[in-house]
């Protein structure tokens, strides 16, 4: 028996000290990291026993339905917010999502007590539902979700004088009002808006902490459309029927960003519009060239105006992308009605037969304009209009198309137009007037 024991106490003092060198370590560690707090590795059993102690006097006649100082002053709560992230932004929805660590303190001297070794008592979520907590709701809120993974999210810490912080971890979608006039250049303040719920502003008083709103690293926040410019908070009071509330808002700031646009509406715009143009340059006489032409450029725009509306909710006024597809499509549409005219007054001219070679060739696409005769009767040949103009008489019709009316007296303060030379008009007032609207646009809506 004795040299029993004798061999299984050799094996445990060979096998200690490799096992107590592997807690030692640990433990190392550990009072490596609590020195560097001025604190104990481990707490004492005295430290607990006061804990335990200080809680249940504190909460023995403890009443959570009252509020602090209830019937003396208002219950002052210094309040903050740590942004972790905000996004996405549906213009849609016309809603954002934020989360936030909500920070909430206040004074309770009903939890006050002495102790010379626990200042602080930092206690975990089963705490929270024994204390009074302010009702403070986020009134633009459309539904919010608080964080239970692992554990409830939630912070509770009570100091000796009576001082209290409750911390709250949760995710939110709140309401904006978008207004989007100057979409997809247009900036927002979208605001997160807080107040008591059923104590009004002689129970209640809200106030901002010193560094009231930080945030985390803009990197891990999603907002895709957006660039966070600022945010700003502000008190104001609101009065309703059930009396004043103080009312705390955070501003963010955001500014949309072009790109997608760009590539998806306003790039293609642009080049459909300058496709248009091509049938200027085709001939006339090739009908089906010219017509198919036109016909998918308006299409294609048609297309592109439909698309650009499905990133917007259903508002009633015009937007500066509708405004722009919209001038586009009048570019393209007006291109083809300029191939109508023009085909349609070929038309018309053309020499039907031989015999009328000369009648057609003392025809014109001359086209005299003057802006003070009120007739917008034509003067077509064979009739007392050409003998007038060959005569030198004033003509009295508006418009003129006879080439030998070019040699008149009536000709002076008229301007000449051609219309056989309308695609070369077409030319040059085209690319013309949608490069001055382009200027116009772009200079009103990004510099004034």
């Amino acid at each position: 028996m004795t040299i029993k024991f004798v061999a299984v106490l050799s094996v445990v003092l060979v096998l200690a000290p490799g096992a107590r060198s592997d807690l030692l370590d640990y433990g190392n560690d550990e009072e490596d990291l609590h020195d560097a707090h001025g604190s104990q590795r481990l707490a004492p059993k005295t430290h607990q026993a006061d804990a335990t102690r200080i809680l249940n006097n504190l909460l023995r006649e403890y009443d959570k339905t009252l509020r602090p100082d209830i019937g003396e002053r208002p219950t002052v709560i210094d309040v903050g917010i740590y942004v972790n992230s905000i996004g996405p932004v549906s213009s849609i929805d016309m809603e954002y999502q934020i989360d936030i660590i909500f920070a909430q303190s206040w004074v309770d001297t009903r939890l006050r007590y002495n102790s010379s070794s626990m200042r602080i008592l930092t206690l975990n979520s089963n705490m929270v539902g024994l204390i009074w907590l302010p009702d403070t709701i986020f009134r633009n809120s459309k539904n919010a979700d608080s964080h239970w993974i692992t554990t409830p999210n939630q912070l509770l810490r009570i100091w000796n004088n009576g001082k209290i912080l409750y911390t709250l971890r949760m995710t939110i979608n709140a309401e904006c009002q978008l207004q989007l006039h100057n979409f997809p250049m247009d900036e927002h303040s979208c605001p997160l808006v807080f107040s008591s719920y059923g104590y009004p502003r002689d129970e209640i008083v809200y106030k901002w902490r010193r560094s009231s709103v930080e945030t985390s690293d803009q990197k891990y926040w999603r907002l895709y459309q957006f660039d966070f410019m600022g945010l700003r908070n502000t008190t104001d009071l609101l009065s309703t029927t059930a009396g004043d509330y103080v009312l705390m808002t955070v501003f963010f700031d955001l500014s949309r960003r072009m790109g997608y646009f760009t590539i998806q509406t306003y790039i293609p715009c642009i080049l459909t519009v300058v496709l248009s143009w091509v049938s200027f340059w085709i001939k006339s006489d090739a009908t089906p060239a010219r017509t198919a032409l036109g016909i998918t450029t308006v299409l294609t725009m048609t297309t592109l105006s439909t698309v650009a509306r499905t990133s917007l909710p259903r508002v009633s006024y015009v937007t500066a992308m509708d405004l722009f597809v919209t001038v586009c499509f009048l570019f393209v549409f007006a291109a083809m009605m300029e191939y109508a005219m023009l085909n349609y007054y070929s038309y018309c001219h053309a020499p039907t037969t031989t015999t009328t070679t000369t009648t057609a060739a003392s025809s014109s696409s001359s086209l005299w304009l003057h802006p003070s005769d009120p007739d917008p009767a034509p003067s077509w040949p064979g009739g007392g209009a050409l003998a007038a103009c060959l005569d030198g008489k004033d003509c009295a019709s508006f418009f003129c198309c006879h080439r030998e009316c070019r040699g008149g007296g009536w000709r002076r303060g008229r301007v000449h137009l051609d219309f056989g030379e309308l695609d070369a008009y077409a030319r040059v007032f085209f690319p013309t007037s949608f490069l001055l609207f382009n200027i116009v646009y772009w200079v009103g809506y990004l510099y004034l």
